[in-house]
């Protein structure tokens, strides 16, 4: 065998080799990008249920609430109140009008009915709701509390991820959408993610 035919050969297997690792690396890459964005659909799919529960739980407790449990047994076990609303107007003798509002309520419906019953999550334990998606054990960071704004007590909520699968996701960011998945805020009046 001649050099140049050895040569020939090492440098086939070298550019075998290259060519394999060019692939493989950009295959990964691909891989991780789509992992990426798999496991974000799962936590924002868990966001909005989690913003569901909670405007629920406001509309019935007037306040949101900062404890999984609660949170937990009010999707499982709580009610809407089902109302009508009726107003009468009635001219007084002076000229004025006066407004009578009746309010009649006519039941009661299940919250899990309400806003999980044609879903497929009618099924799911809802002491689950806390953990993230694609974690092993790691829980969303909620936090509910009241706020004054201009001399009004408001109600905020602000729910985030606190292990984001994403490295680009870092609370540094300053790109709202860069970053860690969440919704609602600390200091304003919104529930809208940031994926929005």
């Amino acid at each position: 065998m001649t050099t140049t035919r050895i040569f020939s050969i090492l440098l086939l297997l070298v550019a075998v080799a290259m060519g394999w690792y060019l692939v493989h690396s950009i295959k990964s890459t691909v891989d991780q990008k789509e992992k990426i964005k798999a496991v974000e659909a799962k936590v924002i799919e868990r966001l909005e249920m989690i913003k569901k529960a909670e405007l629920a739980y406001l509309a019935v407790n007037g306040k949101y609430t900062s404890d999984w449990g609660k949170l937990a047994s009010f999707v499982e076990n709580g009610t809407f109140y089902i109302t009508q609303k009726s107003e009468e107007v009635i001219t007084l003798d002076y000229g004025a009008d006066s407004v009578v509002v009746d309010i009649d309520t006519l039941g009661t419906r299940p919250v899990l009915d309400s806003l999980f019953g044609s879903t497929p999550y009618k099924d799911m334990d809802f002491s689950q709701l806390k953990y993230i998606p694609g974690s092993e054990d790691k829980t969303f960071d909620i936090y509910a509390d009241e706020i004054e704004n201009r001399g009004i007590l408001i109600d905020v909520i602000e729910v985030k991820d606190t292990a984001p699968i994403n490295p680009i996701r870092k609370e540094s960011n300053n790109a709202v959408n860069k970053k860690p998945l969440r919704f609602g805020s600390r200091t304003d009046v919104k529930t809208s993610g940031n994926w929005e």
